[in-house]
């Protein structure tokens, strides 16, 4: 399953994936619990494929960090945990993305950067680079 089908919602903790389309919105699966949940089309929602992050050159598409994040952890957890301190979740995204615009990037995107990533790998969804391939298929 691609970053297409994974799911922000707004207010809502983790992570979703796309179960169907209704008339009034659609159904997502947390990635957290399991649960489903009934979410109207008013919802701020984020498709995570949509996602880019801040660097001094360009904007660098999340699954293209989460590929960087991959190959520093050798595809397992991160070695810090979304819940550490400043300093520490700076030190660690600057390593995996030196360039990263630390004025437009904050401490709360990398804090969701890192619990997105820990999801999606405990879920067996972190396979980013296969996605990658079927998007340069499409040009």
């Amino acid at each position: 399953m691609g970053l297409e089908k994974i799911l922000s919602v707004a207010g809502k903790p983790g992570l979703y994936k796309l179960i169907t389309q209704t008339r009034t919105g659609f159904v997502a699966e947390s990635l957290l619990d399991g649960k489903k949940i009934s979410v109207g089309l008013r919802s701020n929602v984020s498709v995570l494929s949509e996602i880019a992050i801040y660097t001094l050159d360009e904007e660098l598409p999340l699954r293209d960090v989460f590929l960087k994040i991959q190959e520093k952890e050798n595809g397992e957890k991160t070695s810090v945990s979304h819940k550490d301190e400043k300093i520490k979740l700076e030190e660690y995204f600057f390593d995996v993305l030196p360039n990263y615009d630390e004025d437009r990037v904050y401490t709360s995107d990398i804090k969701k950067i890192i619990q997105w990533y820990n999801l999606l790998v405990e879920n067996d969804l972190a396979d980013f680079s296969k996605e990658e391939t079927k998007d340069t298929e499409k040009k």
